[in-house]
């Protein structure tokens, strides 16, 4: 029986040895995106979940700062800050009184040019002058208190004297914290470099730190701390889909919101498997480009058995900005050794320049490498790139099950056909 991955929006078949028993191979459909996203953003503003509505919270005199996400995430901010911006003018609130913050967390600092694409021309006009990239290395970040379990939380100046906060960002599934959006716009959005360091690298490894899990996720269950001691008032979070186009919103309390915002994405990305997988063969379309692309590898390692084989098949045919993650899985250190090491603040100089989040997967890949067999289908890299990674190349999907069924002759199998979207979950 033939079965097929997504590759660069084609369909690339493979057959599976008779020994092995299939358990999942399901494809999971593309979502449409509404009709009218900017009534949709109306839609959920004007019925927030747990919170009272913008109109009710603002009061005049009040200084606002709306905080959204980076251009690393795809979230229609331009369409939803001149909503925003809008309802808080008929609170009584001028635009003279609202400052905009793009939460980077610890990314590269955009451009004013990149700031205006970001929200669009009209925010950026009628906060001209008060719009501004958060620096995690600013002198003058203010800490606001500890998290009850003791991670220093340090945000940016602005936002620790603003009167009322309100953030804009994206719910996707993540690989650590559960799911993106939420309060992670103040946890790492706007927070100090030393305060994300230490609560990224203090629960990176944790067992609970992982896709669609928040109860008893240390990682997340800090986020929220976070958000909590900043203030954050309100949150418009999107679902998006792999076109960039709107499923739905939520807005209203932070929490609230964002856990109805949760539920609803996994029951788009939900892929149920009834056991462990010996073997995950999982594709990363459609999030084939540079880092992102590694999200599928790191969704198959919850779903396959400590010592299995996950065939991971990416073009990275922009690979760059994994190359220097290339670089640090060549070294000798062990994942232990390598998470350690951040722990003590001693960050590889080739590194320095990245974000804490792109850090991160030097241990998650080196982890990877150490629990896994991993052969990597991709034209995009050399053989000897993807052997730094400590992963086997292939230069087909053929050939990559061949290799594994040599070590693995009877395997249960999973085949995650677009591994970059899915959620898998072992019930």
């Amino acid at each position: 029986m033939n079965h097929y991955v997504n590759y660069e929006g084609k369909k690339i078949s493979f057959s599976v040895p008779r020994q092995w028993n299939l358990i999942s191979s399901e494809d999971k459909p593309p979502t449409s995106g509404v009709n009218d996203p900017v009534q949709e953003i109306k839609r959920a503003l004007d019925h927030p979940i747990g919170s009272s509505r913008i109109e009710e919270l603002a009061r005049p005199g009040m200084e606002v700062v709306l905080v959204f996400d980076d251009l690393q995430r795809p979230t229609p901010v331009h369409l939803a800050l001149p909503e925003i911006i809008s309802r808080l003018n008929r609170a009584g609130i001028p635009d003279e009184r609202i400052t905009g913050i793009c939460a980077v967390g610890t990314h590269p600092i955009p451009s004013i040019e990149q700031l205006e694409t970001k929200v669009g021309k009209e925010a950026f006009s009628r906060l001209q002058g008060r719009i501004f990239s958060h620096d995690p290395r600013a002198s003058n970040n203010v800490i606001i208190g500890k998290t009850h379990r003791g991670v220093l939380v340090e945000i940016n100046r602005r936002v620790a004297f603003a009167d009322l906060i309100i953030g804009v960002g994206e719910c996707m599934p993540h690989p650590v914290a559960g799911f993106g959006g939420g309060c992670k716009i103040i946890m790492p959005g706007v927070c100090s470099y030393r305060s994300v360091a230490d609560h990224h690298f203090s629960w990176v490894r944790h067992r609970h730190s992982r896709v669609n899990v928040r109860q008893g996720n240390c990682f997340y269950e800090e986020i929220v701390d976070a958000g909590r001691l900043g203030r954050l008032a309100f949150k418009l979070d999107f679902i998006l889909n792999e076109k960039k186009e709107v499923i739905k919103t939520f807005a209203g309390d932070p929490v609230a919101a964002h856990n109805e915002a949760c539920d609803f994405a996994a029951s788009l990305y939900l892929m149920p498997l009834p056991k462990l997988a010996d073997v995950t063969i999982s594709a990363a379309f459609p999030l084939e480009m540079g880092v992102q692309a590694t999200k599928s590898l790191t969704m198959a390692s919850f779903c396959t058995r400590s010592g299995g084989a996950i065939i991971w098949v990416a073009p990275q045919k922009q690979a760059g900005s994994i190359l220097p993650l290339i670089k640090e899985m060549g070294s000798d250190e062990s994942a232990g050794d390598f998470h350690r090491r951040l722990i003590r603040g001693d960050v590889p100089d080739h590194l320095r320049q990245f974000g804490i989040s792109y850090i991160m997967q030097v241990v998650y890949f080196k982890e990877l490498s150490e629990k896994f067999t991993v052969v990597h289908v991709t034209d995009g890299l050399s053989p000897d790139q993807v052997n730094m990674m400590k992963f086997s190349c292939s230069p087909n999907i053929d050939d990559a099950i061949r290799q594994v069924s040599e070590k693995i002759p009877e395997a249960d199998v999973a085949v995650f056909p677009s591994g970059g979207n899915i959620i898998p979950e072992v019930r």
